[in-house]
């Protein structure tokens, strides 16, 4: 039976339209969910809209319009983005949902059956932009009498009778799961702001509200709603079905990675895994917190007029360039940058000139000098096979990488052997092998074709459209594409001996051109 492995987004705040962020957080769970069932196991991909709190209520009164329509219409945008993004989630998960509002009532349920709530009044500050309670000790000075959170966002002090969460309690069991599963935070960077923080001991937390009625309702006391992290964190359950002990409960969780942005690690690494220690369901394997996406080294803002619609920057530059560039620009879990100027190079260096161009070469010459045929009764030669063995031997570092969401570094290894490739081709020189020892440039086209072939099925998980329409032409069966079909030492002869003839190819990753009105200032 294959082994599950089940791996999360945040679930997006929609309170306007999705920008960049979105995309880059939910594109690298896509990747790593393609290339987790590319290895063989039986994924679940969750991702999703966290629609309630005090933003959605002010924002939707600003407007004009009732919270639902506000969520109604903004989770609209989001979906329709992870779908043209080519996102192969297997649950869109919205938490205005009737089963997800029972969900969290249960685990509040839970929680209060352990003893670990209570209520009492709240005073203190509160960010409305973070839906966060900070300390005194975590502000610093804005404009004026302004406090800021540690996120720069306006705090204002909160009077109100509120449930609380007996957090204090959970100090010790969560720095002994720090120690005892050092990756159940990462990067290290993040477990190491994580540890800080519990050392630096924790206050009960509260968890209700009676200021605003958009969210769900605490059991027993309807007057109050539930802090909307409560609820959001609680997703990740509804999505299996919780409270009922389902098949996809039983096979999925623990959840294997919740894929989140370095913001909202405190919410995943601190308060999550004590409300589940509570209330007596298991812990997630890990929390992952990505970096920042920069616009030419900046923060995305309204107020510098440079926030990036991802929507049309797929639509301008293609939706697999563009997934390609975000994994192999940037480190992940480290800020990175992005500008128009970086996807048309990044993409055209290396999809475009090194690997379509490959691609598109050996395809061609096959099509012309061998008339299309495959053939699997040549001699081959050490230099041969030691193409082949460093084409395998890039994939494994590519997996390896993989493995450790370490995207850039995989891609880089994959890169290697395409660049290996090409040296090959210009070596071996198959087009002046055609009048002096045609065997040999068969030979050589045949090696070349098996290696493209590997390196399409590797880096299908990050350009899946861009890979297929490769390996369509070069007649791969579509249930031969996942990485299993590495171990089929057959595969070319049955190619070969199937009657096969390859058409005229088409390129498939197209040279970008930026607009001739594009410039470093704009």
């Amino acid at each position: 039976m294959a082994d599950p492995f089940y791996i999360t987004t945040a679930i997006h705040y929609p309170n306007g339209k999705p920008h960049i962020g979105h995309a880059y957080e939910t594109i690298a769970a896509d990747v790593m969910a393609r290339f987790q069932r590319a290895r063989g196991r039986d994924v679940r991909f969750q991702t999703g809209t966290d629609e309630h709190g005090l933003k959605m209520a002010q924002k939707a009164r600003d407007m004009g319009i009732t919270p639902r329509a506000l969520a109604d219409e903004m989770s609209g945008y989001f979906k329709e983005l992870f779908d043209h993004l080519d996102i192969s989630y297997d649950r869109f998960i919205r938490t205005t949902e009737d089963e997800h509002h029972r969900a969290s009532q249960a685990i509040w349920k839970a929680m209060e059956a352990s003893g670990d709530l209570y209520a009492d009044r709240y005073e203190g500050w509160y960010s409305v932009r973070d839906e966060a309670y900070y300390d005194e000790s975590e502000l610093t000075d804005g404009e004026g009498e302004e406090k800021l959170s540690p996120q720069g966002t306006p705090v204002e002090w909160t009077v109100e009778e509120s449930w609380f969460f007996r957090l204090s309690k959970y100090q010790e069991p969560l720095l002994a799961l720090y120690r005892d599963n050092p990756d159940f935070t990462r990067p290290e960077s993040r477990r190491n702001e994580v540890m800080r923080f519990v050392e630096g001991g924790l206050r009960d937390l509260s968890v209700s509200r009676t200021s605003f009625d958009w969210g769900v309702k605490v059991p027993d006391a309807e007057d109050h709603v539930m802090y909307v992290w409560v609820d959001a964190l609680t997703n990740y359950l509804t999505g299996l079905g919780y409270p009922d002990q389902t098949p996809d409960f039983d096979k999925f969780w623990p959840a294997d990675i919740h894929l989140i942005g370095k913001d909202i690690v405190r919410f995943h690494a601190v308060y999550w895994p004590a409300f589940l220690m509570s209330a007596g369901i298991a812990l997630p394997k890990q929390v992952f917190g990505h970096g920042f996406l920069l616009n030419r080294g900046q923060k995305e803002s309204k107020s510098l007029g440079n926030v990036t619609d991802p929507m049309e920057l797929a639509d301008r530059f293609g939706v697999d360039p563009l997934r390609y560039f975000l994994l192999r620009e940037i480190a992940f879990g480290q800020d990175g940058s992005y500008s128009p100027e970086a996807i048309v190079t990044r993409a055209n260096a290396e999809l475009a000139n090194s690997f379509g161009n490959l691609a598109q070469r050996v395809l061609s010459m096959i099509f012309k000098n061998c008339d299309g045929k495959l053939r699997a009764d040549l001699e081959v030669l050490d230099e041969d096979t030691a193409l082949e063995a460093n084409v395998r031997a890039s994939i494994d570092g590519l997996v390896s990488s993989f493995e450790r969401l370490a995207f850039s570094d995989g891609l880089e290894s994959w890169m290697h052997a395409v660049f290996a490739c090409n040296q090959y081709v210009d070596d071996q020189a198959p087009w002046g092998l055609k009048k002096t020892d045609p065997e040999r440039m068969a030979t050589v086209l045949m090696t070349l074709f098996r290696c493209v072939r590997d390196l399409a099925i590797a880096v299908r998980p990050v350009v899946p459209t861009s890979a297929d329409t490769l390996l369509d032409q070069m007649g791969i069966p579509a249930d031969a594409r996942d990485y299993a079909a590495f171990e089929n030492a057959n595969w070319f002869a049955q190619l070969a001996g199937s009657g096969f003839v390859l058409d005229k190819p088409e390129g498939v990753f197209p040279r970008l051109e930026l607009p001739e009105t594009e410039t470093e200032t704009d």
